[in-house]
């Protein structure tokens, strides 16, 4: 184990999304994941995949005698824990906060739901797409004359969720180092959602950013900002929002259609935009990397997941890495002196009887779970 995080040791309940995001990211750096897993997974599956890496996994029957002490045991001995059930269901298991930190009080309590702790929606179910809509992030996203488009589920499962319970439980840990005392994270992926479009709200207050779709800079409004179509079916972007950077891109181009010279007249947007998919569709992505990759046009080809693998930039910085057969984006960001690493997948329950004897029980009790069920 390396990484800023060594020596810090995590019990995760395994669940979906951000809860294991989570977990993925503090395993990078180093940290000891003891994940919780199902001895009978249903619909959260087995695990297994890249967001899985890094994990000891121990599997148990929770509905069985004997399971729940086995957790509070793990927990004696952790700094932090990861859960993201809906509020209430840890209480009624027995593992809600405060058992959890009787047992251990320097404990970080590492909460992970949709809608928060409290509130009117708390109890509800949800999506990623639920969550970042009242947060004013999915009205802003696609087509003027469309509905709202849903993103994939970075901006509300992965960064409202995952990163920010992830940067949570950090900040508890050190905080957790000078006070000797545990506390809880309370992350909900709305609230992470709202933190993350921060910048927007600034805008908003200074009148640069408005409630309708596609009439601002960076939301496909601008022609100088976003995606345009190629020769051969594929994409580039342009961001060339600096006008140094934009005049590039005209020179660059040869475009020297005075309309264009009036960057900044939204009234013209549409129609510089119109021309400009005109003038993208005369060459393929290829030729268009040719002419304006790597100079400061703010210009780069829009890759699948399968061509960003051996794209020489991502191959150069060594962005992905093949770990045992599986393509896995590395861990990040880059720590000079200690840095993190995108471990391997383990089998669910693949380490069970080992975290048990470290745990403390002897073989006799071991047999004993294993005969009553508690243990695969």
């Amino acid at each position: 184990m390396q990484g800023p995080l060594k020596g810090f040791k995590v019990i995760e309940m395994a669940g979906i999304g951000p809860g294991p995001f989570c977990a993925m990211m503090l395993a990078d750096m180093g940290a000891e994941i003891i994940r919780i897993d199902r001895l009978h997974p249903g619909f959260l599956g087995g695990g297994g995949t890249v967001i899985d890496r890094g994990r000891r996994s121990i599997a148990l029957d929770i509905k069985k005698t004997g399971a729940i002490d086995i957790i509070l045991r793990l927990i004696k001995n952790a700094d932090a824990l990861i859960e993201g059930f809906r509020p209430g269901v840890m209480e009624r298991l027995g593992l809600g906060p405060e058992v959890c930190m009787q047992k251990n009080p320097r404990l970080i309590y590492g909460r992970m739901t949709g809608w928060g702790q409290s509130g009117p929606l708390s109890h509800a179910a949800g999506h990623d797409v639920n969550y970042i809509s009242i947060t004013g992030a999915l009205n802003a996203m696609g087509y003027a004359d469309r509905p709202p488009m849903p993103p994939l589920h970075l901006v509300g499962d992965l960064g409202g969720g995952g990163m920010m319970l992830a940067y949570g439980i950090v900040c508890g840990l050190l905080e957790a180092s000078r006070s000797h005392q545990g506390q809880v994270i309370d992350a909900a992926i709305s609230d992470g959602a709202a933190t993350l479009a921060s910048a927007y709200f600034g805008m908003i207050s200074t009148g640069k950013w408005t409630a309708r779709r596609q009439s601002n800079v960076l939301d496909g409004g601008s022609h100088f900002y976003g995606c345009y179509g190629c020769l051969d079916g594929k994409f580039v972007s342009i961001g060339s929002i600096e006008p140094q950077f934009y005049k590039l891109l005209l020179d660059l181009c040869k475009i020297d259609d005075p309309d264009f010279q009036d960057q900044w007249n939204q009234n013209q947007w549409p129609l510089l935009k119109e021309k400009l998919v005109r003038i993208f569709l005369t060459k393929t992505r290829e030729e268009w990397c040719d002419l304006l990759e790597g100079t400061d046009a703010c210009f780069a080809p829009v890759l699948d997941f399968e061509e960003a693998i051996s794209y020489p930039h991502n191959v150069e910085r060594q962005v992905f890495e093949n770990n045992n057969g599986v393509v896995h984006p590395a861990a990040s960001p880059r720590m000079s002196r200690t840095p993190g690493k995108a471990r391997s997948i383990n089998q669910v329950g693949s380490e069970t009887e080992a975290l048990l004897h470290e745990a403390g029980f002897t073989e006799t009790e071991v047999a004993s779970l294993r005969k009553s069920g508690v243990i695969g």
